[in-house]
């Protein structure tokens, strides 16, 4: 029975990542766009992925943030942000266990900067 509800805890640690991952590319898209230039933006971003990674009760550290813009020029009207927010999920009640991770969970959302800000 052990087995079976430590799968089940798992299962749930998984199905949250996922949910934090897209509410976390999805908010750093849109804080994004919406910054004056791209250091600025790239911070932004990446605090508002902590922000959400945290409201889900994951570690920001385990994250990573890429932010890939086309045409390049990240700050033009018109132009498509991709932000991608990727998250090892680690495995439940094993603090000592600091390497190893149940799987990585990713998503990616796309912003269109505005030609007004």
């Amino acid at each position: 029975m052990v087995p079976l509800v430590y799968f089940v805890i798992t299962v749930g640690q998984i199905q949250g990542g996922s949910f934090a991952v897209v509410g976390a590319a999805d908010q750093a898209a849109k804080v994004f766009v919406a910054q004056p230039d791209s250091s600025t933006a790239q911070a932004a971003a990446e605090q508002a992925v902590a922000l959400a990674l945290s409201d889900f009760g994951h570690q920001p550290d385990r994250a990573t943030v890429t932010a890939a813009c086309n045409p390049a020029d990240c700050q033009a009207a018109g132009t498509a942000v991709t932000v991608t927010v990727s998250l090892s999920v680690p495995l439940p009640f094993m603090p000592f266990a600091e390497g190893l991770s149940a799987t990585e969970v990713e998503a990616s959302s796309t912003q269109l900067v505005g030609r007004y800000r």
